[in-house]
């Protein structure tokens, strides 16, 4: 009996001091957009397998948190209640980089070179984004990051009278433009734009390409476990493992970021 009592606390001592050797949890945050339709168990179950991945890099429990909203977000990053979050819209990853509470340890290929593409009707007759003016145009959500991107597409062309209306979801934009509430749609969707030119319609112009869906690490991370992150993103592709994550979460892999890039979109975001 005794023998026995000793073996158990000799096991339990070495998972405690095996458990303390891990640390905490991480908390892995993901926001995946306001102008797309998900549920926030679809976004969770797709991350899942990449928490796992990461967990097996770190040698910590590594939790999935959905955070739909960007404000609630915003709120959680000044906060820095996440180690590591995966965040859709540029403009909350860039503000955060910029204030120095995160870094980018990942971009998500397939969505580096992010644009937005102004249509209009055939016989609309505009031919330059500069004629938007005293024209109504129609974006996504205000706070999406293709509302955003117009409207540094404005400051650019020195705009400032063009009537802008919002509705939530990318798809709905040509239902503006068709029933005449606005005379030009925003999209970043390239299957809506896709669909808009085989039926006949016109693209006025585009934005410049901005990286979005980016993967951060707060500063608050031992410099090591922020590496381990970006590794562990970067060769997803090269292991079983990576590519069944990959393949859950529906993008082609990840690269390293680009300062050069990081640094020239948060100076044309306005941030």
């Amino acid at each position: 009996m005794v023998l026995r009592l000793a073996f158990g606390l000799a096991a339990l001592l070495l998972w405690a001091t095996k458990a303390a050797a891990q640390g905490p949890e991480y908390v892995f945050a993901v926001t995946e957009g306001v102008t797309y339709q998900a549920t926030p168990k679809e976004i969770r179950d797709r991350f899942m397998p990449v928490a796992e991945v990461l967990a097996k890099s770190l040698h910590r429990t590594v939790r999935v948190v959905v955070v739909p909203a960007y404000d609630d977000l915003r709120a959680g990053l000044a906060r820095q209640e996440y180690d590591i979050a995966f965040v859709h819209p540029a403009h909350v990853a860039m503000a955060e980089i910029k204030a120095g509470r995160y870094r980018a340890a990942a971009w998500t290929m397939g969505y580096t070179d992010y644009t937005v593409s102004l249509m209009m009707k055939p016989d609309l007759g505009l031919h330059s984004v500069a004629e938007l003016r005293g024209r109504t145009l129609v974006t996504p959500d205000p706070d999406s990051i293709t509302a955003v991107m117009v409207r540094a597409m404005f400051r650019e062309q020195n705009l400032s009278d063009v009537k802008v209306v919002t509705t939530r979801y990318q798809d709905a934009v040509p239902f503006y433009i068709e029933n005449g509430f606005a005379q030009v749609g925003a999209t970043a969707a390239k299957s809506v734009v896709k669909s808009w030119t085989d039926k006949g319609g016109k693209v006025l112009g585009q934005s410049r390409p901005v990286p979005i869906k980016q993967v951060l690490v707060s500063n608050r991370m031992v410099p090591a476990d922020q590496e381990r992150v970006r590794e562990a993103f970067v060769t997803l592709a090269a292991t079983k493992p990576g590519n069944l994550a990959l393949a859950a979460l529906g993008y082609k892999g990840f690269a390293a970021p680009t300062a050069e890039v990081e640094a020239t979109t948060i100076a044309w975001l306005g941030l």
